[in-house]
């Protein structure tokens, strides 16, 4: 997937104000209107224009976008940054590609997540309904804990640019949550309409990346490094959980990949996840004339090729 620069494509810089943005998209999508243009590639620009200007006109599409910074450059190898609307408040809307027709890849990547939740018809008079991401710590889901958020919600100030208001929420994390699920605090959305009562905050749970675990549902795995002799002979060694260590039992001939399950130490629940400890081989460095000898005469005790089965 390519970056967009929807900056570039309208032809302004990143400090444009929103009625810039305006007058940049209709000056271009009457240039490029297909029904006007001659140009062969007049659909494809208008389009890509329309798509810019879908991004651009929105204050809460545009601060997010803005986030990832300056650094990146149209037509580069791109993927969204983990994390990078972390924290971040959308609204609901009705949020389309706007007059260029469908979405990009790459516009789907960013916002095919947050858009497209709006409210209708007899739900009008009630506010907005609110999402953002948080990351919270995998111990959190393990415990429940209280913590204090802080959200950013773009605005436009009185020159039209726009500006990022910052709030902050006590929640309660609740025990046994998971990653991707939803914390809804209600009425902490937008205020309603005529006397409409407020809209919600939904809050998408994420796990920080941690050195030691990583999640998948309620299942948790954890890497743990062994000396050849203990994956060779078996042995008993303290294993890492995300509730402190614990003794675990390493069978002979173990080989690296292998995975040991602590059955009931993942991520609690009705039924709670199962721990996953996986194997790896650490090998000692070779950083003395002792190690050295030590790995010769592994060397001639042992007949064996690790790429035997490559070469067959």
């Amino acid at each position: 997937m390519k970056f967009k620069d929807y900056y570039e494509i309208l032809g302004l810089t990143r400090s444009a104000t929103q009625d810039e943005v305006k007058h940049a998209y209709r000056k271009l999508a009457r240039k490029f209107h297909p029904d006007v243009s001659k140009d062969p590639d007049a659909e494809a620009r208008f389009k890509e224009l329309g798509e810019a200007y879908a991004v651009l006109k929105d204050p809460e599409k545009r601060a997010a976008y803005d986030q990832m910074g300056s650094q990146w450059k149209a037509g580069q190898d791109f993927q969204p940054p983990p994390g990078w609307d972390t924290g971040f408040e959308f609204s609901g809307g009705d949020f389309g590609a706007g007059p260029g027709g469908e979405h990009s890849d790459f516009f789907e990547a960013l916002f095919g997540h947050h858009f497209g939740t709006g409210q209708r018809g007899h739900m009008r008079a009630q506010g907005q309904d609110h999402h953002a991401k948080v990351q919270i710590d995998l111990l959190d889901a393990y415990r429940g804990a209280q913590r204090s958020i802080a959200l950013r919600m773009p605005e436009l100030d009185a020159e039209g640019r726009v500006a990022l208001q910052e709030r902050k929420l006590d929640v309660s994390i609740p025990k046994g949550i998971r990653a991707g699920q939803h914390l809804r605090l209600t009425g902490q959305g937008a205020p309603g309409l005529g006397g409409g009562a407020a809209g919600d905050l939904y809050l998408e749970i994420v796990f920080k990346p941690d050195p030691k675990f990583r999640a998948d549902g309620r299942d948790v795995y954890a890497n743990l490094p062994l000396a050849p002799w203990e994956a060779a002979l078996g042995a008993a060694v303290m294993a890492p959980t995300p509730e402190g260590p614990v003794r675990l039992t390493i069978p002979p001939g173990s080989v690296a990949g292998r995975q040991l399950r602590l059955k009931g130490r993942g991520i609690p629940g009705t039924p709670p996840g199962d721990l996953y400890v996986v194997l790896t081989i650490a090998l000692p460095p070779a950083d003395s004339e002792a190690a050295r000898e030590a790995y010769r005469a592994m060397a001639e005790a042992f007949d064996f090729n690790p790429r035997q089965a490559l070469e067959e």
